[in-house]
C-alpha cells in the first residue's frame, strides 16, 4: 500500500532523529522537509549511487592496502575507461568481484572502523 504524506513525515523524522541524535531538535514543520529533496520524488534510487560508490571505493582502497603492487596502473586504467565499461569489468584487474558479499563487507568494514575511531576520540 502507498504511504500517506503523514506516514512519510513520521518516517523522515524518525530516521533524521536516529542519524542526527539528540543534539539536534526539529522545528514543527520539519516533518515535510523530505518533500524538498527532489531526488526522492523525481529520481528514485538516485542516492543509491552514493552508497554504491562509497562502498566500492572503500573496497578498492582495502585492496590497495593489502596488495599495492600493480594497483596504481590498474587504477589509472580504471579512470581512463570512464563510463565506457561496466563496474564489474573495471574491478576485474584488481581481482575484485562485486557479486561477492565479501567485497561489500570490506567496504562497510572500513566505514565501521572509521566510526569506531571517531567514537574513541
Amino acid at each position: 500500500a502507498e504511504l500517506t504524506p503523514a506516514e512519510i513525515n513520521q518516517l523522515w523524522l524518525s530516521v533524521q532523529g536516529e542519524s542526527l541524535g539528540p543534539a539536534v531538535s526539529f522545528g514543527e514543520d520539519y516533518g515535510i522537509y523530505w518533500a524538498y529533496v527532489p531526488h526522492f520524488i523525481h529520481s528514485p534510487f538516485y542516492v543509491y549511487a552514493y552508497a554504491f560508490g562509497d562502498c566500492l571505493v572503500n573496497s578498492l582502497y582495502a585492496r590497495y592496502q593489502a596488495r599495492p603492487d600493480g594497483f596504481e596502473q590498474n587504477y589509472f586504467d580504471l579512470l581512463k575507461a570512464g563510463g565506457s565499461k561496466r563496474y564489474d569489468e573495471l574491478l576485474a584487474p584488481f581481482g575484485l568481484d562485486a557479486r561477492d558479499p565479501a567485497f561489500w563487507a570490506r567496504g562497510l568494514a572500513m566505514i565501521s572502523d572509521l566510526i569506531d575511531e571517531l567514537e574513541a576520540m
